[in-house]
C-alpha cells in the first residue's frame, strides 16, 4: 500500500458532493463538532490549523464562534477545498483555505496556538498518521493543543456493528488503528503529553471520540 496515497471524502471523488449531506445525518456533526470546539477553547488573537478540513464546517464554525481568530483549513483535495472556499464566501469570512498534505505542511515551527482535525485520521495509514501527527507537534507553539474528533473504539456492540460500514467505504487498512482504540497512544508516541479523551458521541456509523494532546514546553 502507498502511505502517501490520497483517500477523497467518502472515498471515491463522485460522492465528494455529498459528503455535507452524508455526514450530517449519520454522525450528530453540529454536536460533536460543537463539543470539539468548546473543549478546544480557542479565544481571540489564537491561531487554529484545521487539518485535513474537507468542506470547511469545522473552520466556519470556529470562525462563527471566535471571529477574532485567525483560521487556516488544509486538505490535499482541491475539489473538496473548491466547496469550502465557496462556503467561506457565500459566508463572507475571512477564513483560508490552502491545498496541502497533512504529513508535509506547509508553515514554519511554532506558527499555531491549536491544530483541530475532524474525521479525518482514520482516512491514513498508520505511517501517514505518524508523520501527520509529527507535523501537527512542529507547527504547534508550546503549550499549544491538539484536538482531534475521529472515530475510537466503538462503545458497544451496536456502535461495532455499525464501524463496519466506515471499514468497508474508507478501508480497513486506514481506520483499523482507530477502531482498535489506538490513536492515543499514537498521539503520545509522537511527543504529546496530556493525551486525554474528552468526550465521546454514539452515531449511525460507530463512536466518534474526541481527543486532547498538549504539546509540551
Amino acid at each position: 500500500m502507498n502511505d502517501d496515497r490520497y483517500i477523497p471524502a467518502l472515498s471515491y471523488h463522485a460522492l465528494t458532493p455529498l459528503y455535507d449531506t452524508v455526514v450530517g445525518w449519520t454522525t450528530r456533526e453540529r454536536l460533536f463538532k460543537d463539543a470539539l470546539v468548546e473543549h478546544a477553547r480557542i479565544t481571540a488573537g489564537h491561531s487554529v490549523l484545521d487539518l485535513g478540513c474537507g468542506t470547511g464546517t469545522l473552520a466556519l464554525l470556529i470562525h462563527e464562534q471566535e471571529p477574532q481568530a485567525g483560521v487556516v483549513g488544509i486538505d490535499g483535495d482541491s475539489k473538496i477545498l473548491g466547496i469550502a472556499k465557496k462556503k467561506a464566501r457565500h459566508r463572507n469570512v475571512a477564513v483560508r483555505y490552502v491545498q496541502a498534505m497533512s504529513f508535509d505542511l506547509p508553515y514554519e515551527d511554532e506558527s499555531f496556538d491549536r491544530v483541530v482535525s475532524s474525521l479525518f485520521f482514520h482516512h491514513l495509514s498508520e505511517k501517514s498518521k505518524a508523520r501527520s501527527l509529527a507535523e501537527a507537534r512542529r507547527v504547534l507553539k508550546s503549550d499549544g493543543e491538539l484536538h482531534i474528533a475521529d472515530w475510537g473504539k466503538p462503545a458497544n456492540l451496536l456502535m461495532k456493528l455499525g464501524s463496519r460500514f466506515i471499514q468497508v467505504l474508507d478501508g480497513s487498512e486506514t481506520t483499523k488503528d482507530n477502531f482498535e482504540g489506538r490513536l492515543p497512544d499514537m498521539v503520545v508516541q509522537e511527543g504529546f503529553v496530556e493525551v486525554e479523551e474528552t468526550d465521546f458521541f454514539n452515531s449511525l456509523f460507530g463512536t466518534i471520540r474526541l481527543l486532547k494532546a498538549v504539546k509540551e514546553t
